[in-house]
């Protein structure tokens, strides 16, 4: 259910986020979105410093997806061994790339839809991929937005997909991709999972979990 939050609430939070981390982006380095789409399967459960160190090898030899549905399944999975569950992530950048291959001529879809349809991408992932590669709106349930959206109290929701919905509807559309990347960087920043710093956060004011905190 969509929590009742005042239109003035989610305008300052808006507008606090903007002027504390103006024109973030992604910090996964790639050039195209085969190269995000890969670099995302990646980052599960792995820091994005570590997934880009790996990457920036990976992607210099391998720049399709023909080249990795034709590498070998042990060679690419001792290539992204270094971001953790190596195996399940080979495993499903292979069947990715397969499926680009064989109904998408190696392209990747820019339609929620489609990609859903891939192995291996969830929504999240689908949303990372049209926000940062092709513009397309979209916020990203991370686990950094899943937090701070509760802490906020903009959702009371614990299933990601339905978090995604609430924020969608509270949220304006032209800012969903903006958003989704300012609230990943404040999680990263100041609002940790184990101990938020909430004396320097600049939301605090408007925040829940901030305000019980005082």
């Amino acid at each position: 259910m969509v929590q009742k939050i005042a239109k003035s609430r989610i305008k300052k939070i808006l507008e606090i986020l903007e002027s504390t981390y103006p024109g973030v982006k992604t910090a996964l380095g790639h050039r195209n979105p085969l190269e995000l789409m890969i670099a995302t399967i990646l980052s599960a459960q792995c820091t994005d410093e570590r997934v880009n160190r790996v990457t920036k090898i990976l992607f210099q030899k391998l720049r399709t997806a023909k080249d990795f549905v034709e590498v070998p399944l042990s060679e690419l999975e001792e290539m992204v061994r270094p971001t953790g569950f190596y195996r399940n992530k080979a495993k499903s950048i292979k069947g990715c790339c397969e499926a680009l291959v064989e109904k998408h001529a190696g392209k990747v879809p820019d339609n929620m839809e489609t990609l859903v349809q891939l192995p291996g991408i969830g929504r999240k992932t689908a949303n990372v991929i049209l926000g940062s590669a092709f513009g397309i709106p979209g916020i990203v349930v991370d686990t950094h937005v899943k937090r701070l959206s509760q802490r906020i109290g903009l959702t009371k929701e614990v299933d990601p997909v339905r978090i995604e919905f609430d924020l969608m509807a509270l949220i304006p559309k032209k800012n969903w991709i903006d958003f989704s990347h300012q609230m990943i960087w404040h999680g990263r920043a100041l609002c940790k999972a184990r101990k938020p710093n909430c004396p320097a956060c600049p939301l605090r004011d408007l925040c829940n979990y901030g305000r019980k905190s005082t």
